[in-house]
């Protein structure tokens, strides 16, 4: 299963049709202005994330929105402009589960070719124990690892970083980024 990008119909920057073909020096075709020639690349988004921890308990957030909702996640979202990713997971943290982190590390990139976007997850320090659930969450909780809700998570992504962030905490490890490609799911998701 591949996701195709929606077709871009008209140049963003001046409104002219565009066409579809390969630009002169590279290799994909490409959305290209048939006034001003600009090329309207479109390449993959990042969602970037934290596994905030308080007192041995990781922060988790069930999700108010599609896709996905009900479900449980990390707090994690779209990347913006002009912000690191550190910084757009300590914003994504602070948006969706009202909560101030402290960023570690980089811990986990996980690539999702097929629907076009990477995911990074960091570890972070909750600051002071305190969360709610923000406007795209119906509730936050810290949750002790035998009370992790593993058939209700949100994402393939979420549980990667989790269960990686689990099995080195247990081993004592620290230090390692965690990487996988995911490919797209036999079954659909429930």
């Amino acid at each position: 299963m591949s996701i195709v990008h929606p077709p871009i119909h008209f140049c963003s920057s001046c409104g002219a049709p565009v066409t579809h073909a390969i630009p002169e020096g590279d290799n994909i075709a490409r959305h290209i202005c048939t006034r001003c020639g600009t090329i309207h690349y479109q390449n993959p988004k990042m969602v970037v994330g934290c596994i905030a921890e308080w007192e041995g308990k990781v922060l988790l957030c069930r999700r108010a929105i599609e896709p996905r909702h009900g479900r449980w996640t990390l707090p994690a979202g779209f990347m913006e402009n002009a912000e690191t990713t550190a910084e757009a997971a300590a914003r994504e943290t602070l948006e969706e589960a009202c909560a101030q982190v402290r960023i570690e590390r980089l811990f986990a990139l996980v690539n999702i070719p097929y629907i076009h976007q990477v995911h990074l997850f960091y570890t972070a320090a909750l600051i002071d124990g305190v969360h709610a659930p923000g406007i795209e969450s119906l509730e936050s909780r810290l949750f002790a690892e035998a009370d992790i809700p593993w058939r209700e998570m949100a994402f393939r992504s979420v549980s990667f970083a989790l269960r990686a962030w689990l099995d080195d905490r247990r081993a004592e490890r620290s230090g390692t980024v965690h990487t996988t490609d995911l490919v797209p799911p036999t079954t659909p998701p429930d």
